[in-house]
């Protein structure tokens, strides 16, 4: 895969392409951003090698999308248009099930890839991009079946190089779990941040008092909310199922300090210690 073109050359997309060329150097990386600027810093950063337009994409044998999700609807069938019958194309989007409806009766289904690197960072654009930020990273691959076998073996094989674990889910399934697992974990620390900078209008307060704890929770709330919005509003109906449940658990637990049933909350807390081991699993 010689001609690498990726569309969005930001955080997620231009790590990609760090990394793609450290394990080929031999390898052409091409940049398509709405944003002239991003791709001008890319070059700079030796992110991209150079600009190019939707119009040369039928030189291409890998196109990454790295693009907000909204946007990925519109440019996925225009992308599968213009490119060559062997070219492999993946998105990286966080959402899957409108994503591969999507495409579902393209002509050229068979060259798609439905893609999510569980990557990233709070940090945004091109000098956000990072090598080796997908390594002993989990890669979430939906309806694989629907994938030409030589076409996927070419993009399993660029994962496994960069150190990816690769799991297999139906794209409902996968809206269902990111949702706990992801997008409530950023409306969180978004909510967070705005209830203390609502409470402490004197930020100084805040700067001086914040410790690492508060910072772990909230440095999510730095994220794009361009990219965070359309999530949102693609899975809709599951991060509001998750939100009921957070919040009722949150109800529940006000409600232990309310009786003075201390006991509860330690025991409440001492269960959830459980995580721990869940995520020492993973890593």
């Amino acid at each position: 895969m010689n001609n690498v073109f990726v569309i969005g050359v930001g955080l997620i997309g231009g790590s990609f392409a760090l990394d793609i060329k450290k394990q080929n150097s031999e390898c052409h990386i091409f940049g398509i951003d709405k944003n002239e600027s991003h791709l001008d810093e890319a070059i700079g950063l030796g992110v991209i090698d150079e600009k190019s337009s939707f119009e040369e994409l039928d030189k291409a044998d890998l196109v990454i999308i790295a693009i907000p999700v909204d946007a990925t609807l519109d440019v996925l069938p225009k992308v599968l248009d213009k490119i060559n019958d062997n070219t492999i194309v993946f998105d990286v989007g966080s959402t899957k099930e409108d994503i591969c409806l999507k495409v579902k009766n393209h002509p050229k289904r068979r060259n798609f890839l439905a893609a999510h690197p569980i990557a990233g960072t709070e940090f945004s654009g091109p000098k956000a991009a990072l090598e080796g930020l997908y390594k002993n990273k989990t890669n979430i691959i939906c309806e694989v079946e629907e994938t030409a076998f030589k076409l996927q073996e070419k993009a399993l094989k660029l994962f496994s190089e960069l150190g990816m674990r690769i799991r297999y889910m139906n794209p409902k399934a996968h809206d269902k779990h990111i949702a706990y697992v992801s997008h409530l974990s950023h409306i969180s620390s978004f909510m967070l941040g705005k209830t203390v900078i609502e409470k402490e209008k004197n930020e100084r307060d805040i700067f001086d008092m914040a410790g690492s704890g508060f910072e772990s929770t909230v440095r999510l709330a730095k994220s794009s909310p361009a990219m965070w919005t359309p999530i949102f509003k693609q899975n809709k109906t599951n991060v509001i199922e998750t939100l009921d449940e957070y919040i009722s658990n949150l109800k529940h637990f006000k409600q232990l300090m309310e009786d003075g049933d201390f006991e509860a909350v330690y025991n409440e807390m001492e269960t959830t210690n459980h995580i721990k081991d869940i995520l020492n699993g993973i890593q």
